[in-house]
């Protein structure tokens, strides 16, 4: 028998023993506080430094023949930042308000971020495994559950590398249940991710170009506030109900799943009133169509931790897909679809620092006083407006009539859109670009008209900073032309 004396001396692992080791925590403490001590002279946007210029240009060109084509922004961060701020690798600092589509949520160079990364290099392994693997990939989706399943009937998860995966496993999962029932329904300028299927099933006609097209997809329109104001909002659902059930006569049992985004992402940051989806999920459960919530942009921003507490629709939700903010991806379902042995695996579930970041992520969403109408992320939404209508105000010829949208300003929580230029695709995304110039990052969305959306990292963001960012965005809107 092998020497079992380290680990039985003290009633530890040895792993324990080295995650315990007071010379260990103390390195740990020496690390992160160093990397504290330097972020923090980053206060302000900067200009680039010239003395950088040249192996910065070179660093872009190397990046862009790995490619194979230019990047969209010319970003290469540092690897350092202070928050909501972030440094380039040319020593510029931006103010960050897209973070990475979420992946950057808790900020940059967040000591307690850095500390669980730091921790995640005391594993035996990089990555961890379907077949074999440390516990960290469990705990993350028990935590996950543990959320999920107070306002739902979620019961099981499985971890996965990235958003499109995740919905890979969830579509399967509804094959399965629904008996290889072959179509889906989704809404109209819905995002699903870049895998073949997702590709087909997101409404964007660039992102499958070539793809043959094997996925059997019905549209269903996102709902329409300004034309649900003009026939009534009542009268609005029942001819959404009304194509519902069109759907299920002429392709009667072969609908596996009806798709929601409860906020839709890249479509525009729209949003529904709860009567809405309430109305389609019934039908949905009485015509046997599964009910797949998509929050793998939406989780963690809106004014509850999850959308379907927002809107109290967890009753009907059946298959759930989360990740982006998360780092690590999961597909979670009820107990009822759980599916067969062999159907969901893969190589790897994701590293140790997906995991202990992931679940610092969840453990600061629960307890930072965050959710509800009167949390954080809802006063920071209602900040951003008002700073919306206050340039809006001083000046009005950015922000003539957008044809197909109520309002100048929408979405909800962290999830945050504003629409200038009338909505123009080449001006706005004209002006993200002269944004990024200026020392802000955001991006676009929509699909017309077209939107500036920002994705802050706002558990790290004082609401006073707002108009910080809103005089570099002027600057920016003022070159549009």
């Amino acid at each position: 028998m092998g020497d079992t004396s380290a680990a039985t001396a003290t009633g530890q692992t040895i792993g324990d023993q080295i995650k315990q080791s007071p010379a260990v925590r103390q390195a740990i403490d020496a690390i992160v506080a160093e990397v504290e001590a330097r972020c923090s002279a980053i206060t302000d946007v900067r200009p680039a430094n010239p003395g950088l210029k040249v192996e910065y240009d070179d660093l872009l060109k190397r990046c862009g023949a790995v490619k194979g084509r230019p990047l969209l922004y010319p970003y290469v961060a540092s690897g350092a930042g202070n928050g909501a701020l972030v440094e380039l690798a040319d020593g510029s600092v931006k103010w960050d308000m897209i973070t990475g589509i979420g992946v950057h949520f808790l900020g940059h160079s967040n000591p307690a971020v850095i500390r669980a990364q730091v921790e995640a290099g005391l594993e035996d392994t990089t990555k961890h495994g379907n077949l074999l693997s440390n516990f960290a990939a469990y705990e993350f989706g028990e935590r996950l559950l543990a959320h999920a399943k107070k306002g739902s009937k979620l019961a099981h998860a499985f971890v996965t590398t990235s958003g499109a995966m995740a919905n890979e496993s969830a579509i399967k999962i509804c094959y399965q249940k629904r008996g290889g029932a072959s179509r889906v329904i989704a809404f109209s300028h819905c995002f699903m991710g870049r895998s073949v299927t997702m590709s087909q099933i997101g409404d964007s006609a660039a992102n499958r170009q070539g793809i043959p097209l094997s996925t059997q997809v019905d549209y269903m329109p996102f709902y329409d506030a300004v034309e649900a104001e003009r026939v009534g909002q009542g009268a609005y659902i029942e001819r959404a109900v009304a194509q519902l059930d069109e759907y299920a006569a002429r392709y009667p049992g072969q609908h596996a799943c009806f798709i929601f985004e409860l906020v839709q992402g890249e479509g525009g940051f729209n949003t529904a009133p709860r009567e809405f989806f309430v109305a389609l999920m019934e039908r949905c459960k009485q015509h046997g169509i599964l009910v797949w919530d998509d929050e793998i942009q939406a989780f963690g921003r809106t004014t509850e931790m999850f959308a379907y507490d927002m809107l109290g629709l967890g009753e009907y939700v059946d298959v759930f897909c989360v990740g982006k903010m998360t780092q690590a991806c999961a597909t979670m379902w009820t107990e009822e679809l759980n599916p067969g042995p062999g159907l969901l695996s893969g190589t790897f579930t994701g590293n140790s620092s997906d995991f202990t970041v992931g679940n610092l992520l969840i453990d600061t969403l629960a307890g930072g006083g965050f959710y509800g109408p009167d949390g954080a992320f809802a006063k920071h939404f209602g900040a951003f407006v008002e700073q919306v209508r206050t340039l809006a105000g001083k000046h009005p010829a950015w922000f003539g009539e957008v044809k197909g949208a109520k309002d100048i300003v929408g979405g909800v929580g962290g999830m945050m859109r504003f629409t200038p230029f009338g909505g123009d695709k080449d001006k706005v995304i004209k002006m993200c670009k002269l944004a990024y110039e200026e020392g802000l990052i955001c991006f676009w969305c929509g699909h017309g008209p077209f939107h500036v959306r920002f994705l802050p990292p706002l558990p790290v963001f004082d609401v006073a900073d707002w108009a910080r960012v809103f005089e570099v965005l002027e600057r920016a809107m003022a070159k549009v032309g």
